[in-house]
């Protein structure tokens, strides 16, 4: 089972820059779709990116303002977020999923069986 630890989470003004990291344990991730979730209370989770070896996906409300990004060697998946907005405040959480891509169910929550702990992002002036 993959160990997943979620950092980079902090307090931004609109139209700051974060980067988040998910560092992964116990499994290689070269194997996994990886998955960028976020949640605000109330509300579901919300699928933001995915990534694999094989495809690259993102949310409409996120698509060319972040980029995800993964490291095979450090076992790192990274998601860089340029041009924030008070509405992307949640906490961020990365997932993984067995399967090898990340396809048309990639926002869907409950495939994937590997969550970190997730990681406050708080866009605020």
């Amino acid at each position: 089972q993959v160990q997943l630890v979620e950092s980079g989470g902090a307090l931004v003004q609109p139209g700051g820059s974060l980067r988040l990291s998910c560092a992964a344990s116990g499994a290689t991730l070269d194997y996994y779709a990886i998955a960028w979730f976020r949640q605000v209370p109330g509300k579901e989770r919300e699928g933001v990116s995915c990534i694999s070896s094989t495809d690259g996906l993102y949310a409409d409300s996120v698509e060319g303002r972040f980029t995800m990004s993964r490291d095979n060697v450090e076992n790192v998946v990274d998601l860089q977020m340029n041009s924030l907005k008070p509405e992307d405040t949640a906490v961020y959480y990365c997932a993984t999923d067995r399967r090898l891509r990340c396809g048309s169910t990639w926002g869907r929550a409950r495939r994937y069986d590997g969550w970190g702990q997730g990681t406050q992002v708080t866009v605020s002036s």
